[in-house]
């Protein structure tokens, strides 16, 4: 199922409208065109509009707020759900200050997403609108580990439920939930978290499989998750010794880009609960 899903990317050429943090938007345009996607990044209020209707979807990450992009997020998020694209929410940092907090639950409140992606602090802010975030993130005593893991994919799957979208978790286990299925995914490695914007660029990527994929949302969500795991694991793996995350960055990036269908299948560490 993987294997079909980022085939789809590489055939289809998603184009993806980004709104999303300027400290990392290069990365996310640069692992958009190593999937095999398409990057627009837009954050005009008087352009995203008719750049949102030549684009197949739209990524709005909440990273570097302010006020005059969070006024460009809902006009572009009006349109998107106007033209029926697929829409995702990444909520850098909910739960760190009240401007974040307040302004993903508004979109939410506004906007049909179909995939909310964030880690587990912020995913937990947005269940209860407030919550305690450490900067961009996630809080230690969010974390979910093999003891925690029932009880969490319960909760998102609840979640998922109530708020009708696609709910993904991302930590060192992560949870991809449509309130019936949830993937439960180990790639990765723990160094990622030492790079600026390795989920910056999973929720570019998501974006790009989820409007490829658009009758398998779900799968196309938990691929994308897999597929960036799996490329911190090679990217590691090819790191000489003295080089280091700056070099990793770069390493991850290539991995995408010489990934296909067929190594993502059989690299996935996957379970469904």
């Amino acid at each position: 199922m993987f294997k079909d899903c980022f085939d789809n990317v590489r055939k289809n050429v998603p184009l993806v409208h980004n709104i999303t943090n300027y400290v990392t938007v290069n990365d996310v345009a640069n692992i958009l065109l190593a999937a095999g996607g398409s990057p627009i990044m837009s954050d005009d209020k008087d352009d995203v509009p008719d750049i949102q209707t030549i684009c197949g979807g739209l990524n709005i990450n909440i990273g570097t707020l302010n006020s005059r992009t969070i006024q460009s997020m809902f006009i572009a998020g009006r349109k998107a759900n106007e033209l029926g694209h697929p829409v995702l929410l990444d909520p850098v940092g909910a739960g760190a200050s009240k401007l974040r907090t307040d302004t993903a639950v508004d979109l939410l409140k506004e906007i049909k997403f179909d995939v909310v992606r964030g880690n587990i602090s912020e995913i937990k802010t947005l269940a209860i609108g407030s919550g305690t975030t450490k900067g961009v993130d996630a809080d230690a005593a969010d974390a979910i580990t093999d003891e925690t893991l029932p009880k969490a994919v319960e909760f998102l799957k609840g979640l998922a439920k109530k708020m009708n979208t696609i709910v993904a978790v991302t930590g060192a286990i992560d949870i991809v939930t449509d309130g019936e299925k949830a993937y439960v995914i180990r790639n990765g490695r723990k160094e990622m978290g030492q790079i600026t914007g390795t989920g910056c660029q999973l929720s570019g990527l998501m974006t790009a499989f989820i409007v490829a994929n658009p009758d398998n949302k779900l799968e196309a969500a938990a691929a994308a998750v897999s597929a960036m795991g799996l490329a911190g694991e090679i990217g590691y793996d090819h790191l000489a010794p003295y080089e280091g995350n700056s070099t990793y960055r770069n390493r991850i990036i290539d991995a995408i880009c010489n990934m296909d269908g067929e190594q993502l299948e059989k690299g996935a560490k996957c379970q469904i609960m």
